[in-house]
C-alpha cells in the first residue's frame, strides 16, 4: 500500500509523511504500523491493516490543487441557519477526508465568518479544517503553510 516516504493525507489530522513502518505490540497483538509525520511535528502510528478503512489516502496532484482553488472562488452554498445542523452536517463532510468536500467547508464557513460570524464549535471547525486543506497543499506545491495560507484568504474574500 504505502511505503517510507509516501505523501499521504489522515482524514481530521491533515497531510504528512510516512517516515516509518514499525512492527509494535499492543495489547498482546503484534502488527505493523505506518509512522505518519504531520506538518504540526505530530507523529501519529496507523495499523497499516486498517489504514484504508481509516481513510488514509494519497495526497491530491497539482491539477486537483487548481480544483480545489476553483472551488474556493465559487459562492457560498445554501447551508441550515441552524448552526447546530450545520455543525454537524460539516463535520460529516470533512471526516470524509475528501479534499474538495474539506474546501468546500472551509469556503462556506470563511465567508459565512465574514458575513455574520460563527459559533465558537464553528471556528474550531473551520480552523480544523483550513489546517487540513493547507498542510495538504503545502505537501503539494511546496510552498510555506503561511504563502498557502494567504493564498487562501485571498481567493475566498476576493
Amino acid at each position: 500500500m504505502f511505503k517510507i516516504g509516501d505523501k499521504v493525507v489522515y482524514p481530521m489530522h491533515g497531510a504528512g509523511k510516512v517516515v516509518a513502518v514499525q512492527r509494535q505490540e499492543v495489547l498482546g497483538e503484534v502488527e505493523d504500523y505506518f509512522v505518519i509525520s504531520l506538518s504540526n511535528d505530530l507523529k501519529m502510528m496507523v495499523p497499516v491493516s486498517c489504514a484504508e478503512e481509516v481513510g488514509l489516502r494519497d495526497i491530491i496532484s497539482k491539477n486537483e490543487v487548481v480544483k480545489v482553488f476553483e472551488i474556493l472562488e465559487t459562492d457560498m452554498a445554501e447551508m441550515s441557519q441552524n448552526w447546530n445542523k450545520r455543525y454537524r452536517a460539516n463535520m460529516e463532510r470533512i471526516k470524509s477526508g475528501d479534499i474538495f468536500e474539506v474546501a468546500d467547508v472551509v469556503k462556506n464557513l470563511m465567508l459565512l465568518d465574514s458575513h455574520k460570524g460563527l459559533s465558537t464549535g464553528e471556528k474550531r471547525l473551520l480552523n480544523t479544517a483550513k489546517q487540513m486543506l493547507t498542510s495538504e497543499i503545502v505537501l503539494v506545491t511546496n510552498r510555506s503553510e503561511d504563502e498557502v495560507e494567504d493564498r487562501l484568504e485571498k481567493i475566498v474574500n476576493g
